[in-house]
């Protein structure tokens, strides 16, 4: 009996499921499943979760082909195995199952593994449409877990780790999360929406986010179903990783310091003009003719100006410098 059914699956998904994909999957887990260690709730809970992100509930076995440019490059795409003649070999080879097997290499590889366990499979490379027949529909994403070591973070109840091991990255990583939540909820006895009342029953933040510690609970909760399964040295309590928003911190340049400049700007115009005006009287007290008192007049008077022309810009510099410093 699986540790899943379809019912539960159905009921978990975001949307409309296709029967016969799915029904494809669950052949292959009942006949290979046991063999590949996929037999366990925390397990298919994570395998699930991302294969029907994957695939969109099950929606989509076969790559849809226009082709569009990117398809169209597929047939010289030697890395995938593929021939460097433009042969027909990216539409031959192209995605197939709901993990989308890619490339005459890939099939080779599918094919090969097959026969190394004695499963008997027919030649995917001769007749890449086979892979879309039962069991190998299903065994294909069972094949691309069991061949990434993905049991072992499943173990762990790393989906983070799962993630980047199929995706290369952290693409729709919040709607895997989603769907992780949803299974794990639904085989737990809880309806797939209401992770509020299993945080609540668990003495957990009650925020409906599946977050790490809910994740946590959740897996510890799955590991659980199966009794003496949490004494097995391979599974672990599932990692917390305290999500937290990096503050960075910047050099600031306080806004006093516009005022300050303005103030020793205006005290600097305000010292030249007095001590223009001294200067003026001081020069025609002392007897100098006309000409010198007023050359010297219109020297101070000239400096006052330029200091008041040039206290705008000064001012406008330091707002800059310090636009440029916090940026």
């Amino acid at each position: 009996m699986l540790a899943i059914t379809a019912a539960q699956v159905r009921t978990a998904a975001l949307s409309a499921v296709n029967s016969s994909n799915m029904t494809s999957v669950m052949v292959a887990l009942d006949r290979f499943g046991d063999d590949l260690g996929m037999n366990k709730p925390h397990i298919l809970v994570q395998f699930f979760a991302q294969i029907m992100h994957e695939s969109g509930d099950f929606r989509f076995d076969r790559e849809i082909w226009g082709p569009t440019p990117a398809q169209e490059r597929y047939d010289t795409r030697t890395d995938l195995g593929n021939t460097a003649a433009k042969d027909g070999d990216g539409f031959i080879y192209r995605g197939r199952t709901a993990m989308q097997l890619t490339g005459k290499d890939n099939y080779r590889q599918f094919r090969d593994w097959c026969r190394s366990r004695g499963y008997n499979p027919p030649d995917f490379v001769a007749y890449p449409d086979k892979v879309n027949t039962d069991p190998w529909e299903g065994l294909v994403p069972l094949w691309y877990w069991f061949s990434r070591d993905l049991n072992k973070w499943a173990n762990q109840g790393d989906i983070e780790t799962v993630t980047q091991k199929i995706n290369g990255g952290k693409n729709g990583f919040a709607d895997r999360v989603t769907r992780y939540g949803r299974l794990s909820l639904v085989l737990l006895g809880y309806r797939p929406d209401n992770v509020l009342q299993f945080q609540a029953d668990h003495r957990l933040d009650v925020d409906g986010d599946v977050g790490p510690k809910t994740r946590a609970a959740l897996h510890g909760e799955l590991v659980a179903l199966v009794p003496g399964e949490m004494a097995k040295s391979t599974v672990t309590v599932a990692p917390v990783v305290v999500e937290t928003t990096v503050v960075e911190h910047k050099p600031v340049v306080p806004v006093a310091v516009d005022a300050q400049v303005k103030t020793k700007v205006d005290r600097t115009g305000w010292l030249v003009g007095v001590g223009g005006t001294v200067g003026t009287a001081a020069t025609a007290a002392l007897g100098s003719n006309w000409q010198t008192v007023l050359a010297f007049g219109a020297v101070s008077l000239a400096a006052l100006l330029l200091i008041v022309l040039l206290r705008r810009q000064i001012v406008a510099a330091v707002r800059e410098i310090r636009g440029e410093v916090e940026a």
